[in-house]
């Protein structure tokens, strides 16, 4: 939480200028029990539409299947979403479909949506479940669209998240722990040469 000139430094405008806004009715801040101001994130994405004149606008469908021989999966996946988006009444600006894990952060695509919630373009983000976004740190992601002054919506379509895709992520997590814990083992070995004074390079 700020108060009014702490907000304002954050968001780069004058104290004067965020009481114009609330007696605009365009920025209302929050109260304390002491009638003190009060602007939280929530008030974030506003103040710096406000500012720059710029509103989100963008409604994304985003979906995603972890390797090329489930194209097919990918293709329903995106028929299926944008049937819900249309039994909601949603008009879609975007349906973007990829191929990558769901532990791959990198993933251009996933980074664009990031980029357009960083830049307060993203409204509305579609995605079936959860994990078509990330399999971890999904609240995270979250949190920086709503930051941005979007939303997502989960469909909560369990059959479009394949199975065999969480087995997979979990095997690529099993086998990263495992090499960080021979490397951890290896390493171990090597400092207690060092210790006992033996040439680690000598073997």
């Amino acid at each position: 939480m700020w108060k009014v000139t702490e907000f304002g430094n954050l968001v780069g405008v004058s104290a004067s200028t965020l009481r114009r806004w609330e007696q605009e009715g365009k920025l209302i801040p929050e109260r304390t029990l002491g009638n003190q101001r009060i602007y939280t994130e929530s008030h974030l994405a506003a103040a710096r539409s406000l500012k720059t004149g710029k509103y989100p606008d963008k409604v994304v469908i985003y979906c995603r299947v972890s390797c090329s021989n489930q194209k097919d999966d990918l293709q329903n996946q995106a028929k299926a979403m944008e049937q819900f988006c249309l039994a909601q009444g949603v008009s879609v600006t975007q349906t973007i479909q990829e191929i990558g894990g769901g532990l791959n952060f990198k993933r251009p695509k996933f980074l664009q949506i990031i980029k357009w919630a960083i830049q307060g373009e993203l409204r509305l983000l579609y995605v079936a479940h959860k994990d078509r976004l990330c399999r971890f740190g999904f609240e995270l992601v979250e949190q920086i669209v709503v930051w941005g002054g979007g939303s997502v919506i989960i469909a909560n379509a369990e059959t479009l998240s394949p199975h065999e895709e969480l087995t997979q992520d979990l095997l690529t997590i099993v086998h990263c722990f495992s090499s960080r814990l021979d490397g951890l083992r290896k390493y171990k070995a090597k400092m207690k040469k060092i210790v006992e004074g033996i040439d680690p390079c000598s073997e």
